[in-house]
């Protein structure tokens, strides 16, 4: 089918990309990483004039996960920097000369969340959790700020740079977490009163003057957004509360505040009056949102504001939005090279019906895109038989959104219908449907993502013996548990960098992913039996039809054993690699990667495994 693509593969996987934007102190540049060289780099782009600069050469990470921060100065830019997808990061700066420094090797996985003068505030999961840590790099001195039990989630220096607030949970209720507030070395620290137990409240920024902070709590199921005042303890709420919202940053004068909101898949940005409270949805088409939030703004002055949008069918551009003049200016376009822009098509936001796994479980509307090749270039527009794949995402806690995705839209372009299901679990519908997945992996999720086969299936323009499901890291965990738990719907999957066997897994992770497993699958040890039943190496020899498996080395999350034991396991099974099934190990890379040649190395793979088996 695809033997002469619309599309080649290259083409599509080399589409230019820019990661992570942030606003310089003084507001009139903006740092980023891009790819336009063929290989990531940081860039410098002037907000007024829209050049930009390169100052990296090659000694910037190839894959650009992690983010950015200006330093406080403006003069330098600090960047996290790990060996091949280990994620075990380093931090170091470079220079607007594109000098590069190492400035704090971390003895684990070192995250930056902020800067203010020479100190910066650091995640380090070196001891037993992922606590917090300030370097000041004047005296290279480095201090334990926290010691929790429980992973840090965050953090930001207030205004004048004297104390800090930051997110973790000292509950037994391990979904719960709160908001604290301490002086900068970590003394003193104090919970702010937002939300209930068991409420997740989220910390988003510091107002200016440092008396209030902008956080965001679940306890009415939705998320919403208010501005909680230190002295009074006290909270206002933003917004109609008609949708979950999530704080990004307040205005350098304090008098406005972004947030999004999250409605049928799409990402909108909003801005608040402070005074008035009035809310207004900014003027864009409808897609989804990028915000970067790492501890530094994305106001540019007062008024404006600098953010990455999409739609699924337009790729990302960087935009300068001036709120008080309702209008915005591209900073960075999308660029298409040789691929015409029309191959690309838009999604429909469908609904359908999901039972659950059990007769007890709760009936949900499921939410999903579904891309149409025909609606592009790929497909005549009368064309029937169409093959088509399920596409489930990772997380569990996350959602598909309506953004350009390159990996769905290269399927789309190979000519091939796509199913993208937020089964329950998911992000964006409020607490009750997100935490509906706890104590359940592997149960009435993967009856969600089943029926979306099935729905898709029933369409008359899909081709129903040849659908197959395909994922990463949690989406690969679901591409198993499908294989082996409704072993006859699938033509084939193929699980990408997936989750086989959740006992070794928890004692593979680094400590912050084993407490998310803990919270949302129980104690490993009391839950025992569970623990087995949902985990799909305990089933291979349910498997009926092929599977190909895709797993980078140096995967810290979902590690490399993984996959080998599913495979192993397949072969002590008397199944043959390249017949029964297809093993592919990428060497230098981890849980996943934004590399273009990596993307090139996982399109060929994926694109060649769907020809021959689709």
């Amino acid at each position: 089918m695809s033997s002469d693509p619309t599309v080649p593969l290259e083409d599509v996987a080399g589409l230019p990309e820019f990661y992570h934007p942030t606003i310089s102190p003084d507001g009139s540049r903006v740092a980023l990483y891009y790819d336009e060289t063929g290989r990531n780099e940081l860039y410098v782009l002037d907000r007024a004039s829209g050049e930009r600069r390169q100052i990296s050469n090659e000694n910037v990470p190839r894959d650009a996960r992690w983010w950015i921060r200006w330093g406080a100065s403006g003069d330098e830019i600090l960047f996290h920097r790990d060996e091949a997808g280990n994620e075990q990061n380093d931090l170091y700066t470079i220079s607007l000369d594109g000098d590069v420094e190492e400035v704090l090797a971390v003895d684990g996985q070192g995250l930056l969340f902020d800067v203010a003068d020479d100190a910066i505030l650091f995640g380090s999961d070196e001891g037993k959790q992922l606590n917090l840590y300030r370097h000041d790099r004047e005296s290279d001195r480095t201090i334990q700020l926290t010691d929790y039990d429980q992973p840090i989630r965050g953090a930001q220096f207030s205004p004048s740079g004297d104390r800090i607030a930051y997110v973790t949970n000292e509950s037994r209720q391990l979904e719960n977490t709160d908001v604290y507030v301490a002086t900068a070395d970590g003394s003193d620290p104090r919970t702010i009163a937002v939300g209930t137990e068991g409420s997740e409240t989220q910390l988003h920024d510091w107002l200016p003057g440092g008396n209030r902070l902008l956080v965001s709590d679940d306890t009415e199921d939705r998320r919403r957004v208010g501005v909680y005042d230190l002295a009074t303890e006290s909270v206002t709420w933003l917004g109609p509360h008609e949708a979950e919202e999530s704080g990004v940053a307040v205005g350098l004068n304090g008098q406005r505040a972004l947030t999004t909101r999250t409605r049928g898949a799409a990402v909108v940005p909003v801005v608040y009056d402070l005074e008035t409270l009035d809310g207004r949805e900014l003027d864009l088409p409808e897609g989804a949102v990028s915000f970067h939030v790492a501890g530094g703004s994305v106001f540019a002055d007062a008024s404006t504001v600098v953010f990455g949008h999409s739609t699924p069918a337009e790729r990302k551009r960087l935009l300068a939005y001036d709120l008080d003049a309702d209008d915005y200016r591209v900073l960075l376009d999308a660029e298409y090279g040789s691929v015409d822009p029309d191959v690309f098509v838009d999604a429909e936001y469908v609904t359908y019906e999901s039972p659950g796994a059990t007769p007890e479980s709760e009936m949900y509307t499921i939410g999903a895109l579904l891309y149409d090749p025909r609606d592009g270039t790929a497909r005549g527009d009368d064309k029937a038989d169409i093959p088509a794949v399920v596409f489930p995402h990772g997380g569990p806690h996350a959602q598909t959104q309506r953004q350009f995705d390159v990996y769905t839209q290269f399927l789309v372009s190979q000519g091939y219908a796509v199913l993208r299901p937020n089964y329950r679990g998911s992000t964006g519908r409020g607490r009750e449907f997100k935490r509906a997945i706890h104590g359940d992996w592997g149960g009435d999720e993967q009856a969600d993502i089943a029926e979306g086969g099935r729905w898709l299936m029933n369409r008359q323009w899909i081709d129903a013996d040849r659908v197959a499901v395909f994922g990463g890291s949690y989406g690969g965990y679901s591409v198993y548990c499908q294989l082996t738990q409704y072993p006859a719907l699938w033509t084939t999957g193929i699980a990408w960098i997936g989750i086989t066997d959740l006992h070794r897994l928890y004692e593979e992770d680094m400590p912050h992913f084993q407490h998310q497993l803990r919270m949302q699958m129980g104690d490993p040890e009391e839950n025992y039996e569970l623990w087995r039943e949902r985990s799909p190496i305990e089933h291979v020899d349910a498997i009926e039809r092929p599977i190909c498996i895709i797993h980078g080395a140096n995967d810290p999350r979902c590690p490399i054993g993984q996959a080998r034991r599913f495979r192993d396991a397949l072969e002590e099974r008397g199944w043959e690699d390249g017949t029964d099934f297809e093993y592919h190990e990428l060497g230098e890379e981890g849980h996943g990667s934004t590399d273009i040649q990596q993307k090139i190395r996982a399109f060929e793979i994926l694109g060649d495994y769907l020809d021959r088996r689709l």
